[in-house]
């Protein structure tokens, strides 16, 4: 059998059993789930920025019942529209007083609060939507995934390209064997849109009167509140957020993750700089990923950019470059996508590909992102980007900032099965976190 044909009997078994895996895998396992006659409670955390169309997209699947956030302005403008809803501060005072009335909860806080938030949510039983990335911390991604599973609730991850046709359609030709042997993968942003590559602010500012701020830093370590964090701002500081790493990988790199099997990379390497003053992530990042073979699929390097930085525009043979995509490079040909979520994609060389025709589908496609998780929550398929998918894109994307822990130039060797970095053993710590008193995985 040749080598061609063997790696499309393999991509054609990973994509029959992938499909089954993340459209079966919870079929059974809500039995005592409402009906789709009936509708869902939600209780959702986070309501301001994404945290507001997810509340909206959660009034649509079903009832508001419960409402959160530490910012009592963002509480009130969205207690508006759902007047139903009881509002809280606190989350865990939620979970506590409106267990029983709650079907399922939305995550939409920054990056630090979604696994302690997520797991409460899940061990009492509740099914869960979360942002990306899934986590804050390697550790608490693997923790997400196996909780999700133990409690059998319905999860998804907010990385809402995954049920784009384009993207699933991408999938499918890479998985077909039409670029034959991927071996090299660029992923670049146009982020961050926010402040980073700085120190911490130095004045003391006052509490505003509609901020909890205790409740905002959670189980990160305390600091005085400062206008630099909140709002919106906090994704650049590392005690908070992940960076435009983990921003946008978990979308941008979503579609060449899926295509290709790349999870557990062996090592990874930052060839910029890295954290600054132990407080931001750098203004512009390249990190380099390297994953070994996986099945008959061969070794791939991935490459990060970030703040400005990309691929070298040659690459791309003519075509604009945009300022967000991912670029898939095989013996046989290229594949392009000049979008955040791999839902557009062009086959190069263009003469090469002009007669192609896409693949038999292989792949379900999407009633909507949150409705898919909508229908999982009610005893239907689960999502595509539950947490056994999600749980494993977000610990792939997030050994890039331990990467950035390290240093310019300092390779990572990565055991993937135990969460650890065996070559350097003091970024160890960075794998996880130690959380502030009263606050717990």
């Amino acid at each position: 059998m040749s080598q061609k044909s063997t790696r499309r009997d393999f991509i054609k078994q990973t994509s029959a059993l992938g499909a089954a895996w993340w459209v079966g895998a919870q079929t059974n396992a809500f039995a005592d789930s409402k009906s789709a006659v009936e509708r869902l409670n939600f209780a959702c955390i986070g309501v301001q920025g994404k945290g507001s169309s997810d509340t909206d997209s959660a009034g649509r699947a079903g009832n508001v019942v419960a409402l959160c956030d530490i910012d009592d302005n963002s509480l009130e403008k969205k207690g508006k529209k759902f007047r139903d809803a009881r509002k809280f501060n606190d989350y865990r005072e939620m979970i506590d007083v409106m267990g029983d009335e709650i079907d399922a909860v939305t995550v939409s806080t920054p990056d630090h609060s979604h696994a302690p938030a997520g797991l409460l949510a899940m061990r009492n039983g509740k099914h869960c939507f979360c942002q990306k990335p899934l986590t804050w911390s390697i550790h608490e991604a693997r923790l997400m995934r196996e909780v999700g599973s133990e409690m059998k609730v319905a999860t998804a991850m907010g990385n809402q390209g995954t049920s784009f046709p384009g993207l699933r359609e991408a999938v499918e030709v890479v998985g077909s064997g039409a670029l034959g042997n991927v071996t090299d993968v660029h992923i670049w942003t146009n982020r961050p849109s926010w402040p980073q590559g700085t120190g911490r602010p130095t004045e003391v500012q006052e509490v505003p009167s509609n901020v909890h701020w205790d409740l905002f830093l959670g189980p990160a370590p305390e600091r005085p509140y400062h206008s630099a964090y909140h709002p919106f701002k906090w994704r650049g500081w590392v005690d908070f957020g992940t960076g435009a790493l983990g921003d946008m990988a978990c979308h941008t790199a979503n579609m060449a993750v899926m295509a290709l099997d790349l999870f557990e990379p062996t090592s990874v390497v930052a060839t910029t700089t890295g954290i600054v003053e132990n407080e931001t992530f750098p203004a512009k990042s390249v990190i380099k990923f390297e994953f070994g073979p996986r099945g008959d699929l061969p070794p791939v390097t991935l490459t990060w950019y970030d703040g400005g930085e990309t691929p070298d525009p040659a690459l791309i043979e003519g075509e604009e470059m945009a300022t967000s995509g991912s670029l898939l490079i095989g013996d046989q040909g290229k594949l392009y996508s000049p979008n955040d979520y791999g839902a557009k994609y062009v086959l190069l060389s263009k003469e090469k590909f002009a007669d192609y025709k896409v693949p038999e589908q292989t792949l379900p496609r999407s009633p909507g992102h949150f409705k898919e998780f909508a229908e999982a929550c009610r005893g239907g398929s689960a999502a595509m980007s539950n947490f056994d998918y999600a749980g494993r894109l977000t610990e792939t994307i997030l050994l890039g900032n331990l990467a950035l822990r390290a240093g310019d130039g300092v390779k990572l060797d990565w055991d993937a099965e135990n969460l650890k970095v065996t070559n350097y053993p003091e970024i160890n710590q960075f794998v996880s976190r130690e959380y502030r008193s009263g606050w717990t995985l």
